[in-house]
């Protein structure tokens, strides 16, 4: 049994979203969807530092996503089964031939902003189609988000964001094996983890 999750390095991250970006192409987003998006830390704006001038002044950043939960809330509450967690590795996913678009998902997921709902005719950057040939299609009025870039994970490849982080900021893999990467950074490291009060269990850690 395996359980996948990932931890993002807040000291090294420099918001620079190439986790996003890469995303985006590897997965042939239509416009205005991303799987993935960096945040600063305590402001409303990005980029826009915290504290007081001149002496006490921070910027972090944090990526946001699915969280890929233990307990996803969205799993729960989806009427179709479309949202289902794998049973081998607990990567959390959208069936879009079940999903109907509803929004069940959005209302029950305590993360904001981590899901979108492709629209009736969705558009693309580019007119043809580039990317990983083994990602999901997109289907109109099917919900999307991030996915550990399943294809690759089945293929034995660890998320694009991983391999493409310029900071070297981000650690992935198996939770449940102590030897593994992300399992021994974990114990070396102080992490926080986003809304735990909401009894998710979030699989996504933000070293200190």
């Amino acid at each position: 049994m395996t359980k996948y999750g990932m931890a993002i390095d807040t000291n090294r991250c420099t918001g620079c979203n190439m986790c996003s970006m890469s995303c985006r192409v590897d997965h042939n987003l239509p416009n205005d969807v991303l799987y993935s998006k960096a945040v600063t830390d305590g402001s409303e704006y990005f980029r826009v530092p915290t504290g007081t001038y001149p002496n006490d002044l921070t910027m972090t950043f944090y990526t946001m996503a699915c969280q890929h939960c233990d307990n996803p809330s969205c799993v729960e509450v989806c009427p179709t089964g479309a949202a289902y967690k794998r049973e081998e590795d607990g990567i959390v996913l959208i069936d879009n031939e079940k999903c109907i678009g509803c929004k069940s998902c959005v209302a029950a997921c305590p993360y904001e902003g981590v899901r979108t709902l492709l629209s009736s005719e969705p558009t693309y950057p580019l007119d043809f189609q580039i990317g990983d040939y083994r990602a999901q299609e997109h289907k109109p009025n099917t919900m999307e988000k991030c996915t550990f870039c399943v294809e690759r994970i089945d293929s034995g490849e660890r998320p694009l964001c991983i391999d493409l982080c310029p900071a070297v900021a981000r650690y992935f893999g198996d939770l449940d094996d102590p030897e593994s990467e992300i399992s021994k950074v974990l114990q070396q490291r102080e992490y926080d983890q986003l809304l735990t009060d909401q009894g998710t269990g979030p699989n996504v850690y933000f070293l200190r």
